[in-house]
């Protein structure tokens, strides 16, 4: 089974698990969020969508996100204000967020964990979940940036 199959099983699981209908939007709803490693938004996953399925509604895309997101199948992130972003990486990882494009790249460094755990340990502290986002800005804004300083 490939991971496209193996995706649509655990939508489809969540959904009935919530006593929800495994509809075709659902399904592409949840295949959208969790294939799209940009982090999307409510927003961008509807837009796309729509495009396969013009009668989904956003109703239905926050609904879905929120059955994915209490399935354990994605994570939510609020990085910025008024603006929630999706993340199907469950993994420890840290997220690079650019104040300019605001495009969001994880960033899987075994040495983040690692500080993690020696912060934890020295301070007798037992982490759970922990997130880690660095702000600034990416080799393309930069890139753009230089170019309209010449």
């Amino acid at each position: 089974m490939n991971s496209l199959q193996d995706s649509g099983s655990s939508i489809i699981k969540a959904l009935r698990g919530k006593g929800y209908k495994a509809t075709p939007q659902r399904i592409a709803i949840g295949q959208f969020v969790l294939h799209n490693h940009a982090h999307p938004t409510a927003q961008r996953i509807y837009n796309e969508v729509k495009k396969v399925y013009p009668t989904v509604s956003l109703a239905t895309v926050y609904k879905t996100v929120q059955i994915l997101k209490e399935a354990g199948l994605i994570q939510e992130l609020n990085l910025e204000k008024d603006q929630t972003r999706f993340d199907s990486n469950m993994e420890p990882h840290a997220h690079l967020v650019c104040l300019q494009c605001k495009s969001i790249s994880d960033c899987t460094d075994p040495m983040i964990s690692e500080i993690v755990d020696r912060m934890s340990n020295e301070a007798d502290f037992s982490a759970g979940e922990w997130n880690f986002d660095i702000f600034g800005i990416c080799s393309n804004c930069r890139r753009k940036k230089s170019l309209c300083d010449k």
